[in-house]
């Protein structure tokens, strides 16, 4: 059978093993190890597709199934033409299944065998997600990869509990399988789970191979674990992966996980983060975090980062964004998510050439001392 998403591996790095790929899609090619900036409701907070491309030199976006379920409805995008047309991205895009958000609605939602029933945040009215629902709503929204549904397990969890979800997890995989039936224009993922307990992601991911999905995703870690646990429970489950197919790790935005997570071998990321500290009046640039609101800032007429080629530090100070940030202006956050998204759109582009070079792990050391990391 001929996948609409396919992985080629161009290089390893023979010190570490990362990868240096392609995911061809439907839409366009995507050069791997990627940052995947997430644009949650068919948009990427406060940018345009332009911006995007030709500012920030993102190759594919993520949108949020559970969000535009609710809002303004996965039949209104499809009546648009698709996730594609509606909000005018002509490069891939990726809808996550919803799993991890009706999941943080503890309260509101209810798990059995058929699916979850969940209240609405927005209204409290009453909805069921099944794995079949699921992909029905990811076939409208028109995605080049779509995932199956999970459950994200919250850290802590038991041993118990933990084992139930992951096989449940792998029964709802098998069922949307079965119900996906756009296979020449959608790639469906499936999602390893099993927390943080090693037999449990070994028996998430066997069994999940064995239903031969196009692509695979660690789910379930970066979820307020310590870091030795998430890299720990990364290192160990990376490998198990298939090595002819897309690596995805679910949710992880910061620049140290994003090097670890390429010298595991994974090949593409997502986060909300560098578009939510901007709200913040944050920066990451190469030499640690920026916050630009503090009244250092005040009379700093350098640009947020020297080293940095992005529209932001080309053309404004930091006493200029933190002005903005202060008074509430809405460029300052358009300025600062310009250049956050460029800094790990530019930190990836770094990593694919550290990978050709066998030279990813030397560079992690060099950055983290830059950065102002910390080896746990």
């Amino acid at each position: 059978m001929k996948h609409a998403v396919t992985y080629e591996l161009l290089h390893q790095d023979k010190k570490t093993g990362a990868r240096r790929g392609i995911v061809h899609t439907p839409h366009g090619d995507i050069q791997t190890p990627v940052f995947m900036p997430v644009g949650t409701q068919a948009t990427v907070k406060s940018m345009t597709p332009e911006e995007l491309k030709e500012e920030v030199g993102a190759q594919i976006i993520l949108s949020n199934t559970y969000h535009l379920y609710l809002r303004p409805g996965d039949e209104l995008v499809k009546e648009a033409g698709g996730l594609h047309n509606f909000m005018r991205w002509d490069r891939p895009i990726l809808t996550d299944c919803g799993g991890f958000q009706v999941f943080s609605l503890s309260d509101l939602r209810k798990i059995t065998e058929e699916g979850v029933e969940f209240k609405s945040h927005l209204d409290g009215s009453k909805h069921l997600f099944t794995p079949e629902k699921v992909m029905k709503i990811q076939e409208n929204l028109g995605a080049d990869i779509i995932m199956s549904f999970d459950e994200c397990v919250e850290y802590p969890a038991s041993y118990e509990y933990t084992k139930q979800s992951m096989e449940r997890t792998t029964r709802w995989a098998k069922r949307c399988k079965e119900a996906h039936k756009n296979i020449e224009e959608q790639s469906l993922f499936g999602i390893i789970q099993g927390g943080f307990y090693e037999d449990l992601r070994k028996q998430s991911a066997e069994d999940l191979i064995a239903l031969d999905f196009p692509g695979y995703a660690i789910g379930g870690i970066s979820v307020g674990e310590p870091k030795e646990e998430f890299l720990k429970m990364l290192y160990y489950t990376a490998p198990l992966m298939p090595e002819n197919k897309p690596r995805y790790l679910m949710g992880v935005g910061t620049p140290d996980y994003l090097i670890e997570a390429a010298l595991a071998g994974i090949d593409m990321c997502d986060c909300v983060l560098p578009t939510r500290i901007a709200r913040n009046g944050t920066a990451m640039t190469w030499n640690g975090k920026v916050v630009v609101r503090n009244a250092t800032y005040e009379r700093d007429f350098t640009p947020l980062d020297p080293e940095c080629d992005c529209y932001t530090c080309k053309n404004y100070t930091r006493a200029y964004i933190r002005h903005l940030v202060k008074t509430q202006e809405i460029l300052g956050i358009r300025l600062l998510s310009i250049h956050n998204l460029r800094f790990l759109t530019k930190l990836m582009e770094r990593v694919r050439i550290e990978i050709e070079n066998d030279h990813l792990s030397e560079f992690r050391d060099e950055f983290y001392k830059k950065y102002g990391y910390t080896e746990d």
